[in-house]
């Protein structure tokens, strides 16, 4: 689960006058994940995504790079639709990341149609995804970083991974959300960055969730991580969420073998140690920047390390509040059963005191409806 968006949403409300009374009477709680139907908008939706992270090379110079690209769709009330799209590249040659987003009001319900047919406009810039079950189409071009884009093609190189076992993660007493990924994909086409486009491949990790809602009236943080491993070519999904209110952890994940055996993480499953901090100069905010991973069961010993220290997104909201969190590209090295291993992962951090600061805000906010 991506937690950033939530926080963003109780600014993003209580700027907007919203008395902060969301609804989920239009989420679709299922006993199983229905594919490919939940590839589809869920109709007035609390929040839902569809999420892609990943690492490309270029092939002719080995250049890697990372993508984040996202669309959200909420629906708070249940009577308006709410988009909202996030696109950022990270290029650890030069240590630059760059992003742009946009966040708008609908003008009428999106529909519930397949293939996935999502699409937003940014002054000349329109933003597109397309496609469904692991194939896709992602195309953007950033309006605030003249110069780099985005144009890629996926295929699924394993099969679909249903979170929990069938495709709903329960996350403690907070909440309940579907929640599935394909998370190795394999993906081709353009980078351009600086202006210079690149012919790229490389693999890119996809999740699907939604019936969102429920945490964004929480204290909460959230530490989110994916990870695939060169060899075995195996995926690990492990978050840790933080109440403040409470003081209670809850984590959990899912550990995804060769042959795609599904196996879910309970929190007493793995150890997540941080080893590092990095405090962005631009919102002085501390973060994590280097973990330990530890899965005894399935042998890993991993250490995720970020290939950039500065990959902090800040959303300028209404009334100039803004919203600062961390996602970025990292590489994994460590062992398998005592025997080295290397892999890929994409991690977002939410700072554990800005989700305070949101809340206290936006009731600041409605108060003074």
């Amino acid at each position: 689960m991506k937690h950033s968006i939530l926080a963003f949403l109780i600014l993003l409300f209580a700027a907007a006058g919203c008395a902060l009374k969301p609804t989920n009477k239009y989420d679709v709680f299922n006993e199983r994940a229905q594919l490919p139907l939940e590839e589809a908008v869920h109709k007035q939706n609390s929040l839902e995504w569809w999420y892609f992270t990943g690492h490309l090379r270029d092939k002719v110079t080995g250049e890697v790079f990372g993508v984040e690209y996202v669309f959200f769709h909420f629906n708070l009330t249940g009577k308006k639709d709410w988009q909202m799209v996030n696109f950022a590249i990270s290029d650890p040659k030069t240590q630059e990341f760059r992003y742009d987003y946009k966040v708008e009001r609908l003008p009428q319900l999106l529909p519930e149609s397949l293939p996935i047919n999502l699409a937003t406009q940014k002054q000349a810039q329109r933003w597109t995804l397309t496609g469904q079950e692991g194939s896709y189409h992602l195309q953007a071009r950033m309006a605030a970083h003249k110069g780099h884009a985005i144009n890629l093609t996926t295929t699924p190189a394993k099969p679909v991974l249903l979170h929990g076992g069938t495709g709903y993660e329960k996350y403690g007493p907070v909440a309940q959300a579907g929640y599935y990924s394909y998370p190795r994909m394999t993906a081709t086409g353009t980078i351009e960055i600086n202006g210079k486009e690149r012919q790229v491949e490389g693999e890119l990790w996809y999740d699907r969730q939604w019936n969102c809602n429920s945490v964004t009236t929480k204290d909460i943080g959230w530490d989110w991580f994916s990870i695939q491993l060169d060899e075995p070519r195996e995926e690990i999904m492990a978050y840790q969420l933080y109440n403040k209110a409470t003081g209670q952890n809850i984590g959990g994940g899912s550990h995804y073998g060769t042959q795609a055996q599904n196996t879910h993480l309970d929190q007493k499953d793995f150890e997540l140690e941080p080893l590092a901090y990095w405090t962005s100069p631009h919102s002085k905010q501390r973060y994590p920047s280097k973990w330990r991973l530890r899965i005894p069961a399935q042998g890993y010993d991993l250490t995720i390390t970020p290939l950039i220290p500065d990959q902090e997104l800040t959303l300028k909201l209404f009334a100039g509040i803004k919203m600062h969190y961390w996602e970025g590209m990292c590489r994994v090295e460590g062992t398998h059963h005592g025997k080295p291993v290397t892999g890929n992962s994409y991690v977002e951090i939410t700072n554990r005191a800005e989700v305070k600061k949101a809340r206290e805000a936006a009731e600041e906010v409605t108060a003074k409806e």
